[in-house]
């Protein structure tokens, strides 16, 4: 099955880490590698602790599959995670923005985000929301209503700016 027949109406569930199961951790973990270990050829430390953190959401679409039985091979092609205030940033955050290749270009980058910044403002509405955006992402992330508030700099290889949506 094509995961891109879903992306125009994409279903996203969010969940505490308590809450993933093994086979959807998995799947989570795995995209996020695809994307940004092996796609953007960047080492770096993924497994940051701030998974585990009892208020980190993690917003997820699957792929549907025909029936229900076979839930384990539904493929995850949609993540972010939103982070409480004061775990990377003063206020709030959204990171680990990833859609898969084959899901891309169909708005369900925008649709995940609008979910995250729906969920952040619901969860810790006092806080403005904060991310370290890849600077070529800059314009998509003006768009949803950020806007930068640093310098670009480099971390991991990859040119960032941070950016903050109020």
């Amino acid at each position: 099955m094509n995961p891109s027949k879903n992306s125009v109406n994409p279903v996203f569930h969010h969940y505490r880490f308590c809450e993933l199961s093994n086979v959807l951790l998995y799947n989570a973990l795995k995209l996020r590698s695809d994307v940004f270990v092996v796609e953007q050829n960047c080492v770096y430390p993924d497994l940051d602790d701030k998974d585990t953190d009892s208020s980190t959401l993690h917003i997820i679409s699957e792929s549907n599959t025909l029936l229900a039985q076979d839930a384990a091979n539904n493929q995850v092609i949609a993540y972010a995670r939103c982070l409480a205030p004061g775990v990377s940033y003063t206020g709030s955050s959204i990171g680990r923005v990833a859609v898969t290749k084959d899901a891309r270009s169909q708005g369900l980058a925008t649709l995940l985000m609008i979910e995250a910044i729906v969920l952040c403002k619901q969860y810790w509405p006092a806080y403005p929301i904060q991310i370290g955006a890849q600077e070529y992402l800059q314009d998509f992330y003006n768009k949803l209503g950020f806007s930068a508030y640093s310098e670009p700099y480099d971390e991991d290889g990859i040119m960032h700016i941070d950016m903050q949506y109020d």
